[in-house]
């Protein structure tokens, strides 16, 4: 017999994750030029070219055991050295390798600060909508997930719905900025606000509050946006980083935490992320990989190819008569739904083969998300399907 714990998970499986099974059954039967999958955030965006050259120097010119052997836990000490001065020239910070834990991605990161930081019935805030695996990584570790409203109006987090709801079990803040799924970038003034607010709460209740920024999406931002940088607002805060969309590499599951210098009981923390990373099974981030992140920090991918979809799909469901923010990065749309069941909703959208995630997946019904990191001939193709659903709904 499974565990009690898993057997409610298997009940509650991912929407997204079987959204992406079902596509694949559509495709098959209708084939897969005629069925739009808009429901994984899976980069259609090629890695750079570059980073195959790279792998196959590390390859040809280091030694076997440096590159596929043991290391510290946390990761090479120079690859989180050259990660840190990275880190300090674009945002003016003061890391050392010490800050830096490479971890298997963003993901994986969460889950090592989490271990980290729970005890059983310890609550983790999110702001809804957010991303559905939250409540895993923190039922993982027995915490209870506290669900926030954002102001629907811009999708930025409500310090006063966030002050009522902070108590003094509250141990940790997720964010993530731009956020999945509705691209928003969480503004400087609204961050320095939140830092206001949590060292108000923390002196209230003689406690420490942890504030998780987990950006997998900071480099993908249009229109010369930026995303600030956590670390400048509050001491006690983490960075959860990956690889997977920055450089099109979600398969390889490389990324790192950045642990804020001045975190209440700093060396304890970065002793325990180390520790978690071991004992949760990852053991270490994958080492071939830590070498080529080394080698690729100013490599970049082409973000004008999702710019491109985003115009064309924004633009399109806007003249349709969809209700949408516009994003100011990530590869995701967050349309109101035309009805308030959003399940419905996307249920009628597959009679025309339009895999769309509905809003209640993200804690947020009454929407829908649309990844568009897809071909733009599967945008452009898909553009009639949209008239059809829209004029089903009278749009």
């Amino acid at each position: 017999m499974i565990s009690n714990k898993m057997n409610s998970l298997l009940s509650s499986n991912s929407t997204i994750r079987a959204m992406f099974e079902e596509g694949k059954k559509l495709s098959r039967i209708y084939g897969s030029e005629n069925v739009f999958d808009f429901s994984i955030g899976n980069p259609n965006v090629e890695p750079p070219e570059a980073i195959k050259s790279i792998i196959n120097e590390i390859l040809n010119s280091e030694s076997p055991n440096l590159v596929h052997g043991y290391m510290n836990n946390s990761g090479y000490e120079d690859v989180r050295d050259d990660i840190s001065k990275f880190l300090n020239k674009k945002y003016d910070l003061n890391l050392t390798f010490e800050n830096i834990t490479m971890t298997c991605g963003a993901a994986g990161g969460l889950n090592i600060i989490l271990k980290t930081l729970l005890n059983p019935n310890d609550e983790v805030i999110v702001f809804a909508p957010y991303f559905g695996e939250y409540k895993n990584y923190v039922n993982n570790f027995d915490g209870k997930l506290i669900i926030v409203p954002t102001d629907t109006s811009t999708f930025e987090p409500n310090l006063e719905y966030l002050k009522s709801a902070i108590t003094p079990k509250t141990k940790a803040i997720i964010i993530n900025t731009p956020n999945n799924p509705t691209g928003v970038i969480y503004s400087e003034t609204l961050l320095e606000n939140l830092g206001k607010l949590l060292d108000e709460k923390q002196e209230e209740f003689g406690s420490n509050i942890y504030l998780i920024s987990d950006e997998p999406y900071r480099e993908i931002v249009y229109d010369a946006a930026t995303v600030p940088c956590i670390l400048k607002y509050f001491k006690n805060s983490f960075i959860g980083y990956s690889y997977s969309k920055s450089l099109s590499l979600p398969g390889e599951r490389i990324g790192y935490v950045v642990t804020n210098s001045s975190m209440y009981d700093f060396n304890s923390i970065i002793s325990s992320l180390n520790i978690a990373n071991r004992i949760l099974g990852f053991v270490n981030a994958p080492s071939l990989f830590q070498r080529v992140i080394a080698k690729s920090l100013e490599i970049e991918i082409d973000i004008s190819i999702y710019k491109k979809n985003f115009d064309l799909l924004y633009n399109h469901l806007v003249n349709l008569g969809f209700s949408c923010i516009k994003p100011s990065g990530t590869f995701y749309l967050f349309p109101k739904s035309p009805i308030d069941d959003d399940i419905k909703f996307c249920e009628d959208a597959k009679k025309f083969n339009l895999l769309l995630v509905p809003g209640s997946s993200f804690g947020c019904p009454g929407h829908f998300r649309i990844s568009y990191c897809v071909s733009y001939d599967t945008i452009k193709n898909s553009l009639p399907a949209f008239d059809k659903l829209a004029k089903l709904y009278k749009l």
